[in-house]
């Protein structure tokens, strides 16, 4: 009798597992956005991070916070550097500490410490110092880039917990191209999948299989020439599988030459859409759960979706926001100017 219901129950498992799998691989495209703003102030956001149920923000004006996504309850807190206030565009976090970077000079990288207050863990200062993404490979590493210094990528990197950062010399990563940096707008321009890191930069993409201590470039045919111009964010679904998009803020309608795919790891990139919509795009992110095919990129021109790897668009929403980043398959959280906003994507 008990073998009996104990083979009754893995039926029952099978069967559930079988109808789920389905149900997902007959799951409609998405056809609209529904937007409700759960945070508004008169603040540049462009730096957004998920841990569990809370979403963290940072952004000008030195402000930076935490939203409960349950209950809605904000608490925020603003960070001066003596009589200066940063304005921050990239977060991070492990599982014990969270970390912001701010962009300009000094360039001012903060840790939470004791007693809920932050530390200032590493400073740079010059004319040229603008750091514009981060992101830890793991509890011990982390990295985050910047423009060019003295004649190459600004690369720090840490690996005590981000207690400690050192910045890369410029004999340890590719040779430097004048003028080339990294766009400041969505805390995407690096990418990192088990030890692999790809960042995007205004000229070209940099790659690293071994968690930055070697690197590589690659070039893409997405249009760099002109200051504005180049890659604004990136993402990969696999090793082998990613995306990048971008285009020139300054010319927001344009929509040749800004959107690009790599099946073979970064090494290659293809255009895609091109001459289609959508146009200029500051952040791009894979949707869970939907093998690598469906795709929301955003900007302050608007929401744009793809079902098929890129191939084709839709603009679900004119709606403005700089960067986004999905709690699942249907539910994302954007950011932009003087709001934060909860996306359900039907």
């Amino acid at each position: 009798m008990l073998h009996l219901k104990m083979r009754n129950f893995a039926i029952l498992i099978i069967l559930i597992l079988l109808f789920s799998c389905n149900k997902r691989e007959n799951k409609l495209p998405f056809t609209s956005v529904e937007i409700k703003p759960i945070y508004q102030d008169s603040l540049s956001i462009r730096a957004i991070d998920i841990v569990g149920n809370t979403l963290r923000y940072a952004g000008n004006k030195g402000t930076f916070g935490n939203i409960d996504l349950h209950t809605g309850k904000i608490m925020e807190g603003i960070e001066k550097y003596h009589t200066s206030i940063p304005e921050f565009r990239a977060i991070s976090h492990t599982s014990t500490d969270f970390f912001m970077l701010s962009v300009g000079s000094p360039a001012l990288l903060y840790k939470t410490g004791e007693g809920g207050k932050l530390d200032l863990v590493y400073m740079e200062e010059g004319e040229s110092v603008f750091y514009d993404a981060m992101t830890f490979w793991n509890d011990d590493e982390g990295i985050a880039v910047g423009d060019t210094v003295n004649g190459c990528l600004s690369i720090i990197i840490t690996r005590d917990g981000g207690n400690t950062w050192s910045k890369l010399p410029c004999d340890q990563l590719p040779e430097g191209i004048e003028g080339e940096g990294a766009f400041a707008a969505s805390d995407t321009n690096i990418k990192t999948i088990g030890d692999h890191t790809w960042i995007a930069t205004t000229k070209r993409i940099l790659f690293s299989s071994d968690k930055g201590n070697t690197w590589e470039a690659f070039e893409t045919p997405i249009l760099n020439v002109k200051e504005a111009e180049g890659i604004y964010s990136i993402d990969f679904w696999t090793e082998y599988l990613g995306i990048a998009v971008g285009g020139d803020y300054t010319h927001p309608e344009g929509n040749t030459s800004n959107k690009a795919i790599t099946i073979d790891g970064g090494k290659t990139w293809k255009l895609i859409a091109d001459g289609m919509e959508p146009a200029y795009k500051s952040c791009v992110q894979f949707v869970p759960n939907a093998a690598g095919k469906e795709i929301v990129a955003l900007g302050f021109t608007g929401i744009s979706y793809s079902s098929d790897m890129g191939k084709t668009w839709k603009q679900l929403s004119d709606e403005p926001f700089y960067t986004i980043r999905f709690l699942n398959d249907s539910i994302a959280y954007a950011a932009g100017k003087n709001r934060i906003a909860k996306l359900t994507f039907k």
